[in-house]
């Protein structure tokens, strides 16, 4: 069937020449680490770990972390497979439809717009919340909020989205510069923290490390309250009475924890602008992922040695702020309010560069209108990038999507399933491609690895689960109706691609050969020169 359809490794990469639908390659492997830092260092360093602890794991959240930061590690793995054979944009979407064909890769590219369309929005808009928050804190009285009539509009998102699009439209590296600016702050900000809270620490309140299982009553509280569709999907079709601490409590605080970690496949999207990109994606992403862990252990110990996890789970919504708090540091609220602002806006940047490269990739095979991927002077599909920020900024400015919170994670996790099952499949398919990285373990570890991201899906509430699939039948329907028929795969058009790149690559080797041949020519002359003068 036609909607099996695959495009090969060769069309995928003579795409990237096309003129006027081609990105510039100005990105190294610090600026990819730097950018998942950015995108998964959010504002959940200063609470998902505090939430974990009170009301899942207690001290033994340290375990939930590592159990994550391996799970989503291994999952990154396999995007650096990828990227290694395939430095192109649009990350899983593209990586899905050379193996598992066109009907799965626009299932994925619909579901990372879904994805990054909420994450954007709802991130931008928790900012302006944080801002004001920091602005209260520091005694300025002044709200983003405007009334226009009986209509609230949020000024703050509109700032913020406007903001690093222009800097994204201007070009990568600018906006990787100030990305990695404040990145680093933001990094200073938790080391800062962490050493301060350090000198808190009490030793007794690792003890008991893992606290004895016992039933979540909250949990059952919230299915009574918002009935069967408030329940995760997993408990739904078991029937098992929910638990907190304990095993079950370090399982179940990984799946909390392991949303803290998400962000690599952003970083994957922009592969087509990295130079070196076989090398530098896999160093870059590899580099990010080890200081996350690192940053997120950190974390999670001192957050669980200021104060015991029942005092955390006596607070409503606890985070790290609380933990300070409770031991008479008020001062830290401040701190860390700002390294919030500055956590969430190095995120809207990348989730907007994100967004727009994954409706890129799409619109430059067809799938999507192509004007969509058209490229400007500064080597960026401008018009593509102002439209995205444009309905960020009005979402997040006009909507309350608190709701849809869990729509970013289940579209993040269904993608990382279908990547893991298609390492083993390309292996099979494409044995003669060249891999500067390769995932260890083919085929057993990315299966684990898919099935380990589709347990976590499953542990999604039955509501969001419905959500999805909403989302995915409007999806079926616009894929029929524009995206079948448009397709250049199959067409003939990406044959001759293939021929034009062919032609220009062993054109680049020729040249690159004759200018060795020179440049050793030029070196044995000199060499016969300063031995005749000794």
């Amino acid at each position: 069937m036609q909607i099996f359809r695959t495009k090969s490794v060769e069309q995928t990469l003579a795409e990237t020449e096309e003129e006027g639908h081609s990105l510039k390659r100005n990105l190294g492997w610090w600026d990819l680490a730097v950018m998942g830092v950015a995108v998964a260092v959010g504002a959940g360093i200063f609470s998902v770990g505090a939430q974990a602890a009170a009301f899942h794991a207690g001290p033994a959240v340290i375990i939930s972390f590592i159990i994550a930061g391996i799970v989503c590690g291994a999952a990154v793995m396999c995007y650096a497979e990828f990227a290694s054979v395939m430095p192109v944009a649009g990350s899983a979407y593209t990586f899905t439809y050379a193996t598992l064909g066109e009907i799965f890769a626009w299932i994925i590219g619909w579901d990372l717009i879904l994805e990054m369309l909420m994450a954007g929005s709802v991130i931008s808009k928790f900012w302006g919340v944080y801002l004001n928050d920091f602005l209260r804190l520091m005694g300025v009285n002044f709200n983003t909020n405007i009334m226009i009539g009986s209509f609230h509009l949020d000024i703050a998102p509109i700032v913020i989205v406007a903001f690093f699009t222009t800097l994204l439209v201007l070009g990568t590296k600018i906006g990787a510069r100030v990305d990695g600016a404040m990145t680093v702050l933001k990094i200073a900000v938790v080391l800062f923290v962490v050493i301060v809270g350090f000198f808190y620490v009490k030793a007794s309140n690792y003890t008991p490390f893992i606290p004895p299982a016992e039933p979540s009553a909250d949990v059952a509280n919230a299915t009574t309250v918002h009935g069967t569709l408030g329940q995760p999907l997993f408990q739904w079709l078991t029937h098992m009475s929910p638990t907190i601490y304990g095993v079950p409590g370090i399982i179940s605080g990984a799946a909390l924890v392991f949303f803290a970690f998400i962000g690599f496949d952003v970083v994957a999207t922009a592969s087509e602008e990295t130079r070196n990109p076989k090398r530098n994606v896999p160093l870059g992403i590899g580099v990010g992922m080890a200081l996350i862990i690192v940053m997120y252990v950190l974390v999670a110990i001192v957050t669980t040695g200021m104060v015991s996890y029942k005092q955390l789970a006596s607070v409503e919504s606890p985070s790290l702020a609380t933990a300070f708090e409770l031991v008479g540091a008020d001062w830290a609220a401040k701190i860390i309010s700002f390294g919030i602002c500055l956590g969430l806006a190095t995120v809207v940047m990348v989730l907007l560069l994100g967004l727009t490269r994954v409706v890129f990739a799409m619109s430059r095979d067809g799938l999507l209108p192509r004007t969509l991927s058209t490229t400007g002077k500064h080597g960026t599909p401008a018009r593509l990038q102002i439209v995205v920020g444009v309905v960020v900024a009005i979402i997040a400015a006009c909507f309350n999507i608190d709701v849809l919170s869990d729509m970013v994670n289940i579209g993040t996790l269904s993608a990382f399933t279908l990547v893991a099952l298609a390492i083993p499949i390309m292996r099979k398919r494409r044995p003669d491609l060249k891999r500067s990285f390769r995932m260890p373990g083919n085929p057993w570890v990315p299966l684990l690895v898919a099935l380990a991201n589709f347990y976590l899906m499953l542990n999604l509430t039955v509501l969001t689960w419905i959500r999805f699939l909403i989302w995915l039948v409007v999806g079926f329907i616009i894929y029929f109706a524009y995206g079948y028929n448009h397709a250049r795969v199959g067409t003939g058009e990406l044959d001759a691609e293939v021929v034009k790149y062919e032609k220009q690559r062993q054109l680049k080797a020729q040249r690159a050969k004759q200018s060795g041949s020179v440049g050793r020519g030029n070196d044995a002359a000199v060499t016969k020169v300063e031995a005749g003068k000794d």
